[in-house]
């Protein structure tokens, strides 16, 4: 099942904001579109909004709309995922919007294998993996980074457990990384955020593997609550890995210099539509956090494992 596709000279994306109750689908039939499911996370995650943005300037080119207006408006539909600005700049500086992009939607689906088969190789026979957010297929065109790696240590025959942080307050771990590993029958449960400390603490947690949005100088930016997960298991001397694409690095800036995207206040006030505190509350509602790389075991990418930068 993949995330996006190109039909028709119309870009199709899972709604991701119906999972895990519906599967159904949106259409774009032009950037603005694209810019709409990226903004509104119909379309997350730093590669299938980066190849979603490149098929997004192909449909600019489509229109006839001027590239470089159309580049700016698309990058500016979320601040923080790296992939974004790489995948419009790539289309931009190509002879052919649609082919760079039909493209790039190929070689994401080869990264994450690579990524897979990378990753795999740090995950033993009855591990349990605690993830954070959601980097598996539904961040990506198909298969997953951090979902990947563990996607292909089950293909292998590994005996795995997963466990999902909830990833509040959209609940992407709760509502897409669970529905994935069932989609796959990897047996998996769900916690609260704030239990993965508790469950560290009781030897019930062997390795934790996350994506990114962002890799820079110094650390990696990912969805709120990774930082805090990498404090627990770095106290309990537990491994944290990172799995991400080259495409997700930034060697241009230090990791404490990203603009980290504040969203709205009533993603935090209101849970499965009912709110849930006093009507007028005020709200600090971050996107993401940084996690230092003191605190990251190694970022699993398609070419190997390698060290923090």
């Amino acid at each position: 099942m993949k995330t996006l596709e190109w039909e028709e000279n119309k870009l199709k994306l899972i709604d991701q904001t119906k999972l895990p109750d519906e599967l159904t689908y949106v259409y774009c039939d032009n950037y603005q579109d694209v810019i709409v499911a990226i903004r509104d996370m119909i379309v997350r995650g730093a590669p299938a909004i980066g190849v979603s943005a490149a098929f997004g300037m192909a449909l600019a080119d489509i229109e006839g709309v001027d590239l470089e207006k159309a580049a700016a408006e698309i990058k500016a539909a979320r601040p923080t995922a790296v992939n974004l600005f790489w995948a419009v700049d790539r289309v931009l500086n190509s002879d052919n919007p649609l082919d760079e992009a039909l493209k790039m939607y190929e070689e994401d689906m080869a990264t994450n294998r690579a990524i897979g088969k990378y990753g795999a190789e740090v995950i033993d026979e009855g591990d349990t993996i605690l993830t954070h957010c959601n980097a598996g297929a539904l961040a990506c065109v198909d298969y997953g980074t951090a979902l990947g790696v563990i996607r292909a240590a089950h293909e292998q025959g590994k005996n795995i457990n997963v466990i999902c942080d909830e990833t509040r307050p959209r609940g992407q771990g709760a509502s897409l990384s669970v529905w994935e590993m069932q989609q796959e029958n990897i047996p998996v449960k769900l916690i609260p955020d704030v239990a993965s400390g508790f469950l560290m603490s009781q030897g019930k947690i062997d390795k934790v593997v996350i994506g990114a949005d962002r890799i820079a100088k110094g650390g990696v930016v990912n969805k709120v609550g990774s930082f805090m997960v990498a404090l627990a298991a770095k106290y309990h001397n537990i491994p944290f890995y990172v799995a991400a694409p080259y495409s997700t690095f930034d060697n241009e800036i230090s990791i404490f210099d990203t603009v980290i995207e504040e969203r709205d206040g009533d993603e935090v006030r209101y849970y499965g539509g009912a709110r849930i505190c006093p009507e007028g509350t005020e709200v600090i509602n971050p996107a993401f956090d940084i996690t230092p790389k003191e605190f990251i075991t190694g970022i699993i990418t398609e070419k190997g494992i390698i060290d923090p930068i």
